[in-house]
């Protein structure tokens, strides 16, 4: 019998070609078809390996989801950048793989980001998810997320809505 060690840990410089990969699989998976392909691909190759590397230790914390050695998804959080809401937390990102998407592993990681928030003794959680981005939306929803704000973006030419979803 084979066992797979899954583990959450802090990111280090040598997974900068893992969450590149990963990045590039999640984003072409999440929003191929809402935003426009040219901005998707742009914002896309922004995130290269050497852009990962140097974010690894950076203000933001940045975990990774480790599935025997193997990245499978991270999550980027850390104080709330919007005044406007008084949720002090916020997750930025959180983003899997998609073969390892359905599995309870998202769970996992939004858990344990929200863990070191409250460690931190951050009140309250925000996330946000674009309102065309389905999946994201139930996500949060399932994790007992509420709307509490929208916002009108713009991303290549087109008008997108994000939503803000807080967690006491």
């Amino acid at each position: 019998m084979n066992e797979v060690v899954i583990s959450i840990r802090p990111a280090r410089p040598s997974d900068a070609e893992s969450l590149a990969a990963v990045h590039d699989v999640s984003w072409r998976e999440a929003y191929r078809g809402i935003l426009p392909g040219v901005a998707l691909e742009r914002m896309i190759a922004y995130r290269s390996p050497r852009w990962w590397q140097r974010s690894a230790g950076r203000s933001r914390n940045l975990i990774v989801l480790d599935l025997d050695n193997h990245i499978a998804g991270y999550a980027c959080f850390g104080a709330s950048r919007n005044m406007a809401l008084p949720q002090q937390g916020e997750i930025d990102e959180l983003y899997l793989d998609p073969l390892y998407q359905g599995l309870g592993l998202g769970t996992q990681l939004f858990a344990t980001a929200r863990r070191e928030l409250a460690s931190r003794r951050c009140k309250g959680l925000v996330t946000w998810a674009l309102l065309e981005n389905e999946r994201a939306c139930r996500f949060y929803e399932r994790l007992g997320g509420r709307v509490a704000m929208q916002e009108n973006i713009h991303v290549g030419g087109k008008q997108l809505v994000k939503v803000a979803y807080v967690f006491p």
